[in-house]
Formats: C-alpha cells, sequence, structure tokens
C-alpha cells in the first residue's frame, strides 16, 4: 500500500506525519507500506525545517535525509491512499486526480468533515511539538483504521 502526506512546503507537517507514519508501520510489521510525502507548493529538494528536524530527533525520527518535493499528478496518480493536513490542499489534491482516494487527515476514513493540523512553520519548538502530538494521534488512528480494514473482525 501506497501512502501519501501532502502539507504545502513539504518541509514542515508532511514530513513529519511521514516519518511517523514509518515508524508506525515498522512497530506493526507493515513491511508492504511504501510511505512518501509532498507540497502543493514545495520547491523541490529543500530539507525538513529546523523545527522539525529537532522535534524528529526528541521522538527518533530521523528527517535528515528529506527533500521537499511538488505534488504532481503522476505522484498521485501512483499512490492508493492520500492524506492532506488541510482542506486547500485536499482541494488540490483532487484536482490533480486524487478524487476518491484523498482525505484531510483528521476527517478519514470520511471524505467530508475534519479539521486542519497546524502549521508550525515559523512557531518555536512547542509548537512544533503540539503538531508531532497531533501528527502522532491521527496517524495512529488512521492506522488503527487501515488494520480493521485488513483484519476482518478486528477492531
Amino acid at each position: 500500500m501506497k501512502l501519501l502526506f501532502v502539507c504545502t512546503g513539504n518541509t514542515c507537517r508532511s514530513p513529519l506525519a511521514e516519518a511517523i507514519a514509518r515508524k508506525f508501520a515498522i512497530e506493526r510489521g507493515l513491511v508492504d507500506m511504501d510511505i512518501g510525502s509532498a507540497g502543493t507548493s514545495a520547491w523541490d529538494g529543500a530539507p525538513a525545517s529546523d523545527g522539525a528536524l529537532l522535534v524528529g530527533i526528541e521522538r527518533r525520527l530521523d528527517l535528515s535525509g528529506h527533500r521537499s518535493r511538488q505534488i504532481t499528478r503522476a505522484l498521485i496518480g501512483d499512490m492508493d491512499l492520500i492524506f492532506t493536513m488541510g482542506p486547500h490542499h485536499l482541494e488540490r489534491v483532487e484536482a490533480l486526480g486524487g478524487e476518491g482516494k484523498s482525505y484531510m487527515l483528521t476527517a478519514y476514513p470520511a471524505h467530508e468533515g475534519g479539521r486542519a493540523i497546524n502549521d508550525p512553520m515559523g512557531g518555536d519548538l512547542e509548537v512544533y511539538r503540539a503538531t508531532a502530538d497531533e501528527l502522532e494521534a491521527e496517524i495512529r488512528r488512521v492506522f488503527d483504521r487501515l488494520a480493521a480494514e485488513r483484519v476482518p473482525g478486528a477492531s
């Protein structure tokens, strides 16, 4: 299964989400997951922000090799599920062909509702920590749902 996390610049929220999801996939033994991230307004090749790197280090998430990338129709077409950080990201992903397989992270599995994940860009380390906490809770919920869908009778 191929998962993609999308934010604006692909330097804060989506790289953190990607790293968190990879950690959860490893912890759950989901070796068939291919997890990535991209941005709706990303500069290709930018590293993760300092705040994302530092919070990643605190949580044993390695973002040192992250390089941002712009979402494209081809990238979206290659994904099974796409999770966005806000409604404007969802609109952009759907405009590029992601309709029916893209969701706001906080709304999954519904196609409506949810709330945006706070953008920590420009904030202090506490803002990044709060965003990472929110991402961990939402991604854990997504993985629980995916596990329940994969295993009949699981909760």
